[in-house]
């Protein structure tokens, strides 16, 4: 089998050999993964908690109740399941259903998923759903977290590719004119986006925590920027980890530091904050392309699917 370490998406890989309609015995699904039957079954049952044969006969039964409850014949469902009887495939049906094919209640009274270690069940011909109450460690997780802890790291990376820069380059108008918001002021060059990027969070910071206003015009050289982003980043997740701790997002703070002063609701600052941040990173990644900077590694590429598969590959 290929080494795990350098596949984005390893647990799709073993599925897909698990439940390939040409695979309909262990040896085929091993075949297919490039790998042993002893090693296949040992990493498909690691991940899933069922063996390869279980979770492949499982999923298909499923299938097949989708496919009844759709009109399909209990004949047509039977082979196309992959059984050489149809006398077999309604015995298999009926011991995991409780009920014979021809007794499978529609859609609208019950469903077609079957009681499962890992989550992972049929939901259409071409989409597989995994729940995420089975199988959390399986899941994108909450996804305000995954934006916000998105949003950081990328602009981790683009200060990292900001500092090989000449000066010229980093300061020189890009698009002239520009604001992203009326109150930030111009924002024409590379220098002008990252700073705001970098900076934006500290007004709302100081807000949430009491404190004074914050000076978001200091020194906008890249290695400043890198300097108050690494402040920046944990207070600014510590700041809503409490708040979703406290499951306060319809909480209201009366902003002093604006003129005059404002209301705002907690979960219309993050959403606010995560919207012009990803705008940015976007524009940023234009202004770095008008510079000749090429951004096709993997570390800088904006997808956060991608970016998710990355993190969640390096935690496991």
């Amino acid at each position: 089998m290929a080494d795990d370490t350098h596949d984005p998406d390893p647990w799709r890989r073993l599925l897909d050999a698990v439940l390939d309609a040409d695979n309909r015995s262990l040896t085929a699904m091993a075949g297919d993964a490039h790998t042993s039957e002893f090693h296949f079954t040992r990493q498909v049952r690691a991940r899933s908690g069922e063996s390869p044969v279980a979770l492949r006969r499982r999923v298909t039964l499923e299938r097949a109740a989708w496919l009844l409850q759709r009109g399909t014949s209990v004949t047509d469902c039977a082979f196309d399941s992959g059984y050489e009887s149809v006398e077999g495939f309604s015995r298999a049906f009926a011991r995991a259903f409780g009920h014979p094919p021809t007794a499978m209640p529609p859609a609208a009274e019950r469903g077609h998923w079957l009681p499962a270690p890992n989550g992972l069940h049929f939901h259409s011909p071409t989409v597989l759903y995994v729940d995420s109450g089975a199988a959390s460690e399986h899941s994108a997780g909450d996804v305000l977290a995954l934006l916000v802890r998105h949003d950081l790291d990328d602009t981790t990376q683009l200060l990292s590719v900001c500092t090989a820069l000449a000066d010229d380059d980093y300061r020189r108008v890009r698009l002239a004119g520009h604001r992203v918001l009326e109150w930030h002021g111009l924002e024409e060059s590379i220098a002008a986006v990252l700073t705001r990027l970098v900076r934006a969070k500290l007004p709302w910071l100081a807000t949430v925590e009491g404190a004074a206003a914050p000076n978001v015009d200091g020194p906008d050289d890249v290695a400043s920027l890198r300097t108050d982003h690494e402040n920046i980043a944990p207070r600014w997740l510590a700041m809503i980890r409490d708040v979703e701790r406290r499951d306060a997002w319809a909480d209201m703070i009366i902003d002093a530091l604006c003129e005059p002063p404002e209301s705002f609701l907690m979960s219309q600052i993050v959403a606010h904050e995560i919207t012009f941040a990803a705008h940015r990173r976007q524009l940023l990644r234009w202004m770095l392309a008008d510079a000749g900077v090429e951004l096709s590694s993997p570390a800088t590429d904006p997808d956060p699917i991608m970016w998710h598969r990355r993190t969640w590959h390096a935690d496991t």
